[in-house]
């Protein structure tokens, strides 16, 4: 194929997802979804003409680890910490936290009744599945209730990180012990310690850089530090979330010492243009991503009998396990936060880097796509039941999406 197309094809390819956009916000499907379909209707109308478009599983890992600093560092520039939101902080972390590690824990028991495989390596794939994907949800919630709102940004943001924290912690060969545990609690205390310090010098950096090409340079500086980390088996996402936390916290009384270095006024100014670039690159790198991902979806995966039936009773599984934590703990939060739990981009990035020593050799990965879809359509259900969204605001800036743009998919 000439050079060009592949040109027009990407332009139509970013065109078509801000239309999505829109359309979303009308009503209420997930864009994401919109591209996914996409991605799949190209495959099969390709595979028609008995021709093929390759995609390395190296192409998806690439967008995604990409997509995923981006999301998190979106997200931690959403995270606004003041006294009087401590308790809905509280509430969405240990919320996180629960529906995760029980998740996890009925999904890898069924993959072990239904597998008949080592109960580790059935743990291994739970995990990804366990996890609720805030590339999905951020962009869906502008028409909810702000506590509401306020709350998913929070769950998701946190069960994104500790989904990805627990999934490395069992990958690295850690053991289920206490020496273990401990060993991990101090690898997490020194990335807390070595992201602070990494945070602070690249603020000061942003700050005191004149030229007008210094953001893709931090950047390109957040994600080494995040890849070295990784090659270092530290939590170093983390670096990404505080930073992030730190920018749109400065006016807090912790950081008042420093202001004769970095005054709110300079911070202010790095958080709004930082905000922006980082909400344009991640609209650009997710429709990348869920387009591609969606090229690799075999859809007669999907009509397979064991695909339906695993796959229907892993998503019964975390909608029960969902369902039971909101209803019990957190009465407040029940609808339509229940809805609100498809898999994505996390999902996809971890289930591509299962080791081979930790495959499971009788998973379909059918699964894996049926959860992805149905989770979003029950969201997106949940959010059309719920409420539609306000046409008519579909241009204005809501308090924590900035804009139509910044906030794309």
């Amino acid at each position: 194929m000439n050079t060009y197309v592949y040109i027009i094809a990407a332009c139509l390819l970013i065109i078509f997802s801000y239309l999505f956009n829109i359309l979303s916000k009308r009503t209420g499907v997930p864009s994401v979804l919109l591209l996914l379909v996409s991605g799949i209707a190209v495959r099969e109308t390709v595979l028609y003409y008995n021709t093929a478009i390759p995609v390395p599983p190296v192409t998806v890992e690439v967008f995604g680890i990409i997509g995923l600093i981006m999301i998190v560092l979106e997200a931690g520039l959403d995270l606004q910490v003041d006294a009087s939101k401590r308790k809905l902080i509280r509430n969405a972390f240990l919320s996180s936290i629960f529906i995760l590690a029980f998740s996890a824990a009925a999904c890898s028991l069924f993959l072990y009744w239904y597998l008949e495989e080592y109960y580790l390596r059935c743990l291994v794939y739970a995990i990804p599945l366990s996890v609720v994907s805030s590339a999905i949800v951020i962009p869906s919630i502008s028409h909810l209730q702000q506590k509401k709102k306020e709350f998913l940004v929070y769950e998701t943001s946190f069960s994104d990180i500790a989904g990805i924290m627990l999934f490395n912690y069992i990958v690295a060969g850690n053991s289920l012990n206490t020496g273990s545990a401990f060993l991990f609690a101090g690898s997490l205390g020194l990335s807390i310690v070595l992201s602070i310090v990494f945070s602070l010098l690249i603020l000061f950096m942003l700050t005191r850089i004149k030229t007008s090409v210094r953001f893709f340079l931090v950047f390109a500086v957040l994600i080494f530090l995040y890849a070295g980390g990784k090659m270092l088996h530290l939590p170093s996402l983390l670096i990404i979330l505080l930073f992030g936390m730190i920018v749109s916290n400065w006016q807090l009384p912790l950081f008042k010492k420093m202001y004769r270095w970095v005054n709110v006024q300079q911070v202010n100014t790095v958080s709004h243009l930082l905000h922006s670039l980082t909400a344009e690159s991640s609209f650009l790198i997710r429709t990348f991503f869920f387009f591609i991902f969606g090229l690799t979806i075999d859809v007669r995966l999907l009509w397979d009998r064991d695909v339906i039936m695993a796959g229907s009773a892993l998503i019964l599984l975390l909608l029960a396990v969902r369902y039971i934590y909101l209803r019990f703990f957190l009465k407040a939060h029940i609808f339509p936060e229940l809805f609100f739990m498809p898999r994505g981009l996390i999902t996809v990035l971890l289930f591509y880097s299962i080791p081979a020593v930790y495959k499971l050799s009788r998973f379909n990965e059918g699964i894996l796509f049926f959860v992805i879809l149905v989770t979003s359509i029950i969201m997106m259900t949940g959010s059309i039941l719920y409420g539609r969204p306000k046409i008519e605001n579909i241009n204005d800036e809501e308090p924590i999406i900035e804009s139509a743009v910044e906030k794309e998919i």
